[in-house]
């Protein structure tokens, strides 16, 4: 019945696009679009005022003071002069002048992407716009773009027949997000749970688990909810290390002034990236080309109460003739949100808090160097401290609270050289190194006395290295284009600790390492290459990657990826592939543990009084790698008819099997439910016993009562497991369309997004829903909105709505959840004087202070609302000014 209603779905869906595509193509002609490619032109006009120099500077000025990133390779404009491009014109006439005479041209790739080539040199390969941001408002073909580097293959310039969602720096300014973790929640996408500084006590009930919680304060990002440990996140291309216990990656302490884009590639990744990539990858890209010293600060407030915000950062960036340099350090303090802040929170102890109490120091560096036409050097480098203050309550008492303040260190490195050998081909060598300390200390507070008693004081210690050595180029000649090959291999080590500073003992010391090879082709079979500029346009590619790890063992990832392209009027794409996951060092490494209960405990009924239970847990070194197969299909509408429009729609399954859980959710009733049926083992014999106890580490009994073998009646196996198994569908709706607007020009755009999980916790237990339940990601996330600009000022208002979540063990339903979000902005276009390079922009989030859905928790100590689905924070309000010199 659900792929009935699915196909159903897909139908309409594809039949509304349609029509709606092809009767806007029929209402615009030539002339028209010409006519309002020149009005839009004449609007979006800045003042530029460069001085004769070289041209490689001048290129990074342009690039700089239109938002746009203009790439080459060093060799093509090195010793080139740049002439003097003064007065008030659209950036594409800035770049017509500075190249006028040099042989060169330039050709758009996307909104945010400009490509500098010889004069009337043929386009090598062509790329499909990757989402409704990859679509040139002046109605680029989108079949007909250049080669241009695409995150989810190792191939220049290659296709990504995956959906891919770019947000580059203009919109996240425009959209008035202030650091990348608000940038990636609101991506319908991705699931705001897992690690984030919003999730509250009581989220670890969902699905999710252990991962769902506020451990480092980070934000990560979460694709499809399968969790933090499932999405694999790169800087520049480049892993960064895990953070805690559940490798989750805190993407929200990059500084956002460094940030040139952020593209998120929703599909299975592992065959190009390896390990982490099921639900998808996120890779943060920095500025290359940045010229001067911007000075911002940045106060904002709760209308509420709480989350006073203190922001200020600094960016300096410097270009030479061969390279170029951007360094940003940000400070930003946050006050928490106390429970009795809010009505619907007011009944929680004080002094409980629903949002921590921060502060965040991130430093970054990143440095680009051509040697000559033979090679270019880079290294990125990160730096960040986070630190966080919050309490809440133990179950049992008010007579005390915890209170946490845990600090977490991190650090990254990666050095890189990329060699440029003859016939267009690439040699890299790159390297990485990532550590994060936190360091967990969580204090127990007596209220009549305040005496302090510490709890928890631990170090959450994670460090990776890698080493890889790739290279890519063109393999044989077709009518259509170059065959193009990318290879590499490399190895990859992480270790992580658990020290426990109240017993001086070290809990947990593991490593793993893998050795790794891969390689992808991408082979154009049909296109523009053959001398047809509108011909129809088919291209393949695939992808097979092998890793051994010393742990589990060896796993091989394939994938065939498809792209073809009838005409210039829509798009289909198509890709199959395999993904994993290894299981974290935390769920085979730690401590294993043993515990004698009386049978009642347990759910045991009609049991001797005597009779007990020894339950088994902890971690488990025989754990093998969580495995999936993923599929996606989509239509990506662009007609030439309507220029700056493009709607794309996505149907994915992921195929997630042998996940590693906790098998038994529930210990209370562990003899009771038949479901958990094959992790007990019933009337276990002596020996069985014994050996179970060699095997662990602790022993605790609780009976009250001397052990004795011939009274424990089962034994029960929680500890992690591979048995899990996911069935996860949807559908992506994305689209935008930009126009003129009187004097100023207007952009709506918008996703949607559909989800549907099922689960299965062992073998013999049903299937049971996921999306849509408490705790879990809700079944329809989607924002919508426009943004307008005029000259110096820019304004923007999106809604964005969640479908509500039902609480399973009440069969009670909360309602949506729609907010709205507003931003104004002005950028001087003074070309000089006090107010030159100066911006005021104006926030505000949740506009109509929606408080979040209601529930009954399941404990006293919880908040009544979802905090993975649903914030707390209320209409919050933010005023930031920045100068540039």
């Amino acid at each position: 019945m659900r792929t009935h209603t699915l196909r159903r779905a897909i139908s309409i869906a594809l039949f509304a696009v349609a029509n709606g595509a092809t009767s806007l193509a029929t209402a615009q002609d030539a002339d028209q679009r010409e006519a309002a490619q020149v009005a839009n032109e004449a609007q979006d006009a800045q003042h530029f005022d460069l001085p004769p120099t070289a041209l490689d500077a001048s290129l990074g000025a342009v690039g700089a003071q239109s938002g746009l990133r203009i790439t080459y390779p060093p060799s093509l404009v090195a010793n080139r002069p740049g002439p003097a491009v003064q007065g008030r014109m659209h950036w594409r006439e800035a770049m017509a002048r500075l190249l006028q005479g040099s042989g060169l041209e330039y050709r758009q790739a996307d909104d945010g992407t400009v490509v500098i080539a010889p004069a009337h040199a043929e386009p090598e390969r062509r790329v499909a716009p990757a989402s409704a941001d990859a679509r040139t408002s002046q109605g680029a073909n989108a079949t007909d773009l250049e080669t241009i580097t695409v995150t989810g293959t190792r191939i220049r310039g290659g296709t990504t027949p995956s959906p891919v969602i770019t947000l580059g720096s203009e919109r996240i300014r425009e959209e008035g997000f202030a650091d990348l973790g608000e940038v990636i929640r609101s991506v319908p996408q991705n699931f705001s749970g897992g690690q984030n500084p919003g999730v509250a006590a009581g989220a670890t009930q969902g699905a999710g688990g252990l991962a769902n919680q506020n451990l480092s304060g980070g934000s990560s990002l979460n694709l499809r909810g399968l969790g933090p440990d499932a999405t694999l996140t790169l800087l520049n291309g480049r892993r960064l290390s895990y953070g805690g216990y559940v490798q989750a990656v805190d993407i929200g302490a990059i500084p956002v002034e460094a940030v040139e884009r952020i593209e998120i590639v929703p599909d299975g990744a592992s065959a190009i990236y390896g390990s982490d990539a099921v639900g998808g990858v996120g890779n943060v890209i920095l500025k290359r080309d940045y010229e001067g010293v911007t000075l911002g600060t940045r106060y904002g407030r709760s209308a509420a109460g709480g989350l006073g915000t203190r922001d200020y950062a600094v960016t300096a960036g410097a270009q030479w003739e061969r390279g170029g340099a951007i360094l940003t350090y940000k400070d930003v303090s946050v006050d928490p949100i106390r429970a009795d802040q809010r009505t619907y929170t007011a009944q929680l102890p004080s002094p409980t808090s629903i949002y921590p109490g921060s502060e965040l120091r991130s430093a970054l560096l990143s440095v680009h160097h051509a040697i000559g036409d033979a090679a270019e050097l880079r290294l990125d480098a990160l730096a960040t401290r986070r630190s966080q203050d919050y309490s809440y309550y133990y179950e049992t008492t008010t007579a005390s609270y915890n209170r946490l303040t845990p600090d977490t260190r991190a650090s990254f490195l990666a050095p890189g050289v990329d060699i440029f050998l003859p016939g267009d081909w690439t040699l890299t060598f790159g390297a990485t190194h990532g550590r994060d300390d936190l360091e967990n200390l969580n204090t127990g507070v007596d209220l009549a006395t305040a005496a302090v008693v510490p709890r928890i004081d631990e170090c959450l210690c994670n460090d990776s290295r890698s080493y890889e050595v790739g290279a890519e180029g063109p393999v044989f000649a077709l009518p259509a284009g170059d065959i193009r090959l990318a290879a590499g291999m490399g190895t990859r080590r992480n270790a992580f600790q658990h020290l426990n500073h109240l017993t001086g003992r070290t809990t947990l010391d593991a490593e793993e390492a893998s050795r790794f090879a891969y390689a992808e082709a991408g082979v154009p079979l049909m296109g523009s290459g053959a001398g047809k500029p509108d011909a129809a346009r088919l291209e393949l590619t695939a992808a097979l990657r092998h890793e051994d790890y010393d742990s589990f063992g060896a796993v091989t990832t394939p994938r065939l990826r498809a792209l073809y392209a009838p005409g210039s009027t829509f798009t289909l794409k198509a890709s199959w592939g395999r993904s994993f996951k290894a299981p974290t060092l935390y769920q085979m490494h730690a401590s294993r543990l043993a515990q004698l209960v009386p049978a009642a405990y347990v759910g045991g009924a009609g049991y001797a009084p005597e009779a007990t239970v020894l339950i088994q847990g902890g971690g488990n070194r025989d754990l093998d790698a969580e495995r999936a197969r993923t599929q996606t299909a989509s239509v990506a509408f662009h007609p030439d008819a309507v220029p700056g429009l493009l709607a794309e729609l996505t149907w994915f399954r992921i195929a997630y099997t042998d996940r590693v859980v906790q098998p038994i959710t529930n210990a209370a009733r562990a003899l009771a439910d038949p479901n958990y049926a094959p992790f007990v083992e019933y009337a276990p014999s002596s020996q069985r016993l014994d050996e179970v106890l060699a095997s662990v580490e602790n022993f605790y009994n609780s009976t009250g009562a001397v052990y004795v073998p011939s009274d424990v009646a089962a034994l029960v196996r929680y500890g992690y497991t591979n048995v899990a198994e996911q069935q996860i569908e949807g559908l992506d709706l994305s689209g935008s369309y930009g126009f003129a607007l009187g004097p100023g020009r207007l952009t709506v755009r918008g996703a949607v997004s559909w989800l549907d999980i099922a689960q299965k916790t062992s073998p013999l237990a049903p299937a049971f829903d996921v999306s849509g339940t408490l705790y879990n990601p809700a079944r329809v996330n989607g924002r919508f909105g426009t943004a307008w600009s005029q000259g110096p000022v820019s304004a923007s208002l999106f809604g964005n709505y969640t479908s509500g979540v039902t609480d399973t063990a009440r069969a009670q339903k909360t309602g949506s959840f729609t907010t709205f979000d507003a931003a104004l902005r002005y950028a001087s276009e003074r070309p000089s004087g006090l107010f030159s390079g100066t911006e005021l922009a104006v926030n505000a989030q949740n506009i109509f202070n929606r408080n979040p859905p209601l529930h009954t928790p399941s404990s006293w100590i919880h908040p009544a609302y979802d905090s993975t689905n649903y914030s707390a924070i209320g209409r919050f309000v933010s005023v930031s000014l920045s100068k540039h010199f």
